[in-house]
């Protein structure tokens, strides 16, 4: 029996979740809300990246519609395996299989769907900041997050959009923030779509 407390910030946690197919925060599909906005980007020549994509619905969504420099970011290696066998042909060299935290580059656009949210509040702004560090100038933060406070003490974590408003506006602009109105059934009127741009 495993005496040490849950690490939410070890990929071994993250192992276990895709091991045991819990499929709560899969969808088998790109978000709507999310699918809704790149459909309406015309330069595909974007340095994209998703980071804590899992099985990567996004990143394929992007792949599949010639979003060529997209990429994928888990420290899961479960989650990589799984992306891998969702799409086959995307190029191995922008699978990250790594800490974001320890991850370096520069990018046009980062995606968020259900990223903050894996991480204890505590760590928020953290993530925030290395988020801020990764866009290039005037580069844009852009997905969901859930618009309430779960009340438990595992992922997912969310809370009230003034929280994510006091997080998010000394690192951007806030150039959209407002719930969601495609939404998936059991989400819906619960995600805050939004679109910040660096400062």
């Amino acid at each position: 029996m495993d005496r040490h407390p849950i690490d939410f910030l070890h990929p071994r946690y993250w192992e276990a979740q895709y091991q045991l197919l819990r499929q709560g925060w899969d969808m088998g599909y790109a978000s709507p809300p999310i699918k809704t906005y790149l459909d309406q980007l015309r330069d595909k020549s974007l340095q994209v990246l998703v980071p804590g994509a899992g099985k990567g619905w996004e990143v394929k969504y992007l792949f599949d519609q010639g979003f060529k420099n997209t990429f994928y970011l888990d420290f899961s290696a479960e989650a990589v395996a799984k992306f891998k066998t969702i799409c086959p042909d995307f190029p191995a060299n922008q699978i990250l299989n790594s800490d974001f935290f320890s991850h370096h580059g520069q990018y046009d656009l980062i995606l968020e769907q259900t990223f903050l949210s894996s991480f204890p509040k505590e760590r928020w702004e953290a993530v925030a900041e290395k988020i801020n560090k990764l866009l290039k100038p005037g580069g844009k933060y852009v997905g969901l997050l859930f618009n309430h406070d779960f009340g438990h003490s595992q992922p997912p974590f969310a809370s009230h959009p003034e929280t994510y408003r006091s997080l998010f506006e000394i690192l951007f602009r806030f150039k959209t923030f407002e719930t969601a109105t495609n939404s998936i059934k059991p989400r819906a009127g619960r995600e805050i779509f939004f679109i910040l741009q660096k400062n």
